[in-house]
C-alpha cells in the first residue's frame, strides 16, 4: 500500500522551536524510514523560514481577534493559539493522493483538517500534544480564560465544526495514559491510543560536550543544572529562580541554564527582571533557542550534573528521555507525563511544586553525589531504549493501514 499523509501542525518556527515540534519532526522522521510519505501544512513562521524541507507546505494564518495588543497577538501566533486560516483548506483539498489526514493542533486549524478530510472521505486523525482534559485546574482555567477582544473567529469555528473534532476522528491519539483513560470516558467507543514520543538515540549518545563549551564558555568547570523549554508560564522558570538561591548558597560552584526559546514576552521580561533582583546575573545562564538534535543542547545536556523539570504541566516529557540518553539524571515536578516515566528515587526524582523541601533535597544529592545520580541515570537510560524512532513510527504506520482499509470497505 501507498501511504501519502497529510500533517497539519499550529507552528513550525525554527527560530522557537519546542517539544511538541522536536516530537513532529522525528516522528515524521520515522515514518519516512518506514516508506510512509508524509507532507506537512504549518503557518507561515513569524521568523525568515530559510530553506526548508520539500515535504513543509506553508499556509496563512492569523489570530481572528479585533482589540489584541501587537505584544499579545505575537504571544498567541508563538504559542499557536487558536488560530484561523483562509488558504488551508484550498491547499488541502488540492493536495494530490492524500491517503489521510492527521492534525496535530485543534481549534479552528483542526477544523479545516477534519473538514476536508470529511469531503474527501478519507480518514481523520487527531493528535492531543499540549493535553486537554489531562491539565491541571489553575492551567485548564488560564487555557479557558476569554481572550480580550472581539474574537470574530467563533463563527468561523462553528462553520468548520471545531468542536465537532474528537467526535468525528477516526483515531484519537495521546502522548500518556492519563489523558486518553479521561478521553475514554468521555468519548465511549471512539478508538483512542496511546502513541509516546520517541528518541533518535544515536545523537544523545555521541559526545557533544566540546560544541556546548565552546557555546557556553560559563559551564566550564561549573556544576550545571539545565532547564530545558521554551521561557513561558507553564514552563514555571520563575519558580525556579526563586529557589535557585538557596541552591547557590549550599553549592557555589552552580550555574542555572535555561535552554529554550522565549514565547511569552511579558514572562520574559519577568524572568530578565527576577534574575536582576535576585542579584543572579552571573549565575544564571540564558541561550535562547536551541534547534532539535543541536550539538549544542545535546552538549548542554552531556555535561549537566541534573535536569530539572519544573513544569506546571507535561503530558509526556520528552526532554527526560534526550536527558537519560545523554547520561543525565532527571528532577521533575510530579506531572503526569514524568510521573509515568521517572520512579522516584530509582531513576530519577520527582517532587510536588508545594513541597520545596522535597526539591531541595533532590537537587542536593544530584549535586553532592554524582555517582549515586550517575547510577539513576544509568537506569534511566535502559528506559529511553524503548522509545526509538523506527519501531513507535512502524506502529502508527499500521494504524493508518488500518483506518483507510476501513475507510475503504465503508464507502
Amino acid at each position: 500500500m501507498s501511504l501519502r499523509t497529510v500533517h497539519v501542525l499550529r507552528k513550525l518556527d525554527r527560530a522557537e522551536w519546542g517539544g511538541t515540534e522536536t516530537a513532529l519532526d522525528r516522528l515524521l522522521e520515522g515514518l519516512r524510514e518506514n516508506d510512509v510519505e508524509a507532507v506537512v501544512y504549518s503557518p507561515v513562521p513569524q521568523h525568515a523560514p530559510g530553506q526548508e524541507p520539500p515535504e513543509v507546505r506553508r499556509f496563512h494564518a492569523f489570530v481572528p481577534v479585533w482589540g489584541l495588543s501587537p505584544e499579545r497577538r505575537r504571544q498567541m501566533i508563538s504559542v499557536g493559539g487558536n488560530l484561523m486560516s483562509f488558504d488551508l483548506a484550498s491547499l488541502l483539498w488540492k493536495e494530490r493522493g492524500a491517503s489521510l489526514i492527521h492534525t496535530h493542533t485543534l481549534g479552528r486549524i483542526g477544523g479545516i483538517a477534519r473538514l476536508i478530510a470529511k469531503l474527501r472521505h478519507i480518514p481523520f486523525v487527531v493528535s492531543i500534544h499540549g493535553g486537554v482534559l489531562d491539565l491541571p485546574k489553575k492551567v485548564r482555567a488560564e487555557f479557558n480564560t476569554p481572550v480580550r477582544g472581539w474574537d470574530w473567529g467563533k463563527l468561523f469555528g462553528w462553520i468548520l465544526g471545531s468542536r465537532l473534532l474528537f467526535r468525528d476522528a477516526d483515531c484519537i491519539i495521546t502522548c500518556n495514559e492519563t489523558e486518553a483513560s479521561l478521553l475514554r470516558k468521555d468519548l465511549p467507543g471512539k478508538r483512542i491510543i496511546v502513541q509516546p514520543h520517541g528518541v533518535p538515540l544515536a545523537c544523545y549518545q555521541e559526545n557533544h560536550r566540546d560544541a556546548a563549551r565552546a557555546a557556553f564558555p560559563r559551564i566550564v568547570n561549573r556544576q550545571v543544572l539545565l532547564c530545558v523549554g521554551r521561557i513561558d508560564p507553564i514552563k514555571n522558570q520563575a519558580w525556579l529562580l526563586e529557589q535557585a538561591p538557596r541552591i547557590f548558597q549550599k553549592h557555589p560552584n552552580t550555574l542555572l541554564v535555561l535552554a529554550g526559546p522565549c514565547t511569552d514576552e511579558p514572562y520574559g521580561a519577568l524572568i530578565q527582571k527576577k534574575i536582576r533582583e535576585l542579584g543572579l546575573q552571573d549565575r544564571v545562564l540564558l541561550t535562547g533557542g536551541l534547534p532539535a538534535n543541536d550539538p549544542r543542547l545535546i552538549g548542554l545536556m552531556q555535561e549537566a550534573n541534573a535536569l530539572l523539570l519544573p513544569s506546571l504541566s507535561e503530558t509526556f516529557g520528552l526532554v527526560i528521555l534526550e536527558a537519560w540518553a545523554a547520561g543525565t539524571v532527571v528532577v521533575s515536578s510530579r506531572t503526569s507525563g514524568p510521573s509515568a516515566l521517572v520512579r522516584d528515587q530509582e531513576n530519577g526524582w520527582l517532587f510536588c511544586l508545594d513541597q520545596i523541601e522535597a526539591f531541595h533535597q533532590a537537587v542536593d544529592s544530584a549535586l553532592s553525589d554524582p555517582a549515586l545520580a550517575r547510577r539513576m541515570a544509568t537506569k534511566g537510560a535502559a528506559i529511553s531504549q524503548e522509545y526509538s524512532l523506527g519501531a513507535l513510527a512502524s506502529r502508527l504506520k499500521n494504524i493508518y493501514e488500518e483506518l483507510i482499509r476501513e475507510k475503504q470497505c465503508a464507502t
